[in-house]
């Protein structure tokens, strides 16, 4: 999930004592971990949109279901396929546990969910933490506000234990909101951040990944992704280690172009044999939290004018019927060419209408820089390599 400003501390004593006043009304292995994740619709501002998010709420009650394999060291969790944009995995908060779900984003690097004090309205569409329930909650008086591209939210930083799965961080540090604005109709709890401690929202915090890895909870300081497509279940994060069942081939592995970010150095974007952009070399973010793929504005317009798509609300729309005969886009990095066809980066809405997933960003950057979201992962298989600053990619199965 693009972020696009974090801040500490910018906010007025009132404000502060406030929260403040209000949280304190309530007494203070060796192995490949997997986590599945659940593809899930993003709920616009439509009549069906919000039926449908009723009808989930009501009926897939937040449950955490664990699958163990005797004589295997994996772990994992049952799946729910509701068919669109996000994948959403199980964590724990507190003790006793407390389920939310979450966002596992490349693209950032904070662990957040919603207070039970929360005073926006989107709040009370979630789960929301309840820090009187747990014993080991510890609040600190550090706030934090985090800008993501689709919205902003607000809170204090707080500790307590926090689970994935098998994994269990004690003590962590996570970002309990208080405001946000702009997630309306989308179904997640928070964001689970995977990306470098130097950009998190304050000085000397510890992401999760890195906790865990420092008290030897993973082997392997690395993380992997497999995205199910076509409506499909059996999407994952796994951590620790990599499953080879998940992809064909052999892993092309990309240096980080610096050890503080998923981002690494493209050659160029093209279709029907020419470069459309990226022509002289880019910057390209690998983001589990993006949907789409994401772009300068010139060069993304560029490639709708070439699929024909037509603006329609905030979406460009083309003809189902015309979906199969697209051009693929062309994604060269370190000399591999990754093909992303049309029938892969057009998406259907709510009315069953074929939208491309191609979003314009709002970087101010002297580098050229694109977003390789969801709509690229769903095809290669990603591995996150911590330990040696690199990204993984093969195609998947």
């Amino acid at each position: 999930m693009l972020r696009t400003q974090t801040s500490l501390n910018t906010w007025s004593q009132e404000r502060n004592m406030k929260w403040l006043v209000l949280l304190g009304l309530v007494a203070f292995s060796k192995c490949i971990v997997k986590i599945p994740l659940k593809r899930v619709k993003t709920m616009r501002n439509t009549v069906s949109g919000r039926n449908m998010l009723n009808n989930f709420v009501k009926e897939h009650a937040y449950k955490l279901s664990q699958i163990s394999f005797r004589g295997s060291n994996l772990t994992s969790h049952s799946l729910r396929n509701l068919r669109d944009l996000f994948y959403l995995g199980n964590i724990t908060i507190g003790t006793p546990p407390q389920e939310f779900q979450v966002i596992f984003d490349t693209g950032s690097s904070e662990l957040w969910v919603p207070s039970s004090f929360c005073i926006s309205t989107t709040c009370s569409k979630r789960m929301r933490f309840r820090h009187a329930d747990s014993s080991t909650f510890r609040l600190s008086r550090k706030t934090f506000s985090i800008t993501y591209g689709a919205g902003r939210i607000e809170g204090f930083v707080a500790h307590d234990t926090v689970r994935i799965g098998d994994l269990v961080s004690t003590d962590q540090q996570f970002g309990l909101c208080m405001e946000e604005s702009g997630f309306e109709g989308m179904i997640f709890d928070g964001v689970l951040g995977l990306s470098y401690a130097n950009i998190s929202f304050y000085t000397g915090a510890i992401p999760i990944f890195y906790k865990l890895k420092n008290e030897g909870a993973i082997s392997e300081p690395v993380f992997a992704f497999y995205l199910s497509k076509d409506e499909r279940e059996g999407s994952v994060v796994m951590f620790g280690g990599v499953d080879h069942r998940y992809y064909k081939g052999e892993l092309n592995w990309i240096p980080l172009i610096k050890a503080d970010n998923w981002i690494v150095h493209m050659d160029r974007i093209s279709m029907k044999r020419k470069v459309i952009a990226c022509s002289g070399g880019c910057n390209a973010l690998v983001d589990t939290g993006s949907s789409e793929i994401v772009g300068p504005s010139t060069l993304v317009k560029n490639i709708l004018k070439i699929i024909g798509a037509k603006p329609r609300d905030s979406e460009y729309y083309v003809s189902c019927s015309s979906v199969n005969s697209l051009p693929s886009i062309i994604f060269t990095i370190k000399s591999n060419n990754y093909r992303v066809p049309g029938r892969a980066y057009i998406l259907k809405d709510d009315r069953g209408h074929c939208f491309a997933a191609f979003k314009v960003h709002r970087l101010s950057s002297s580098t050229e820089t694109w977003i390789l979201g969801d709509v690229f992962l769903r095809l290669y298989f990603s591995v996150f390599d911590r330990g040696n600053d690199r990204i993984g990619l093969a195609r998947a199965v």
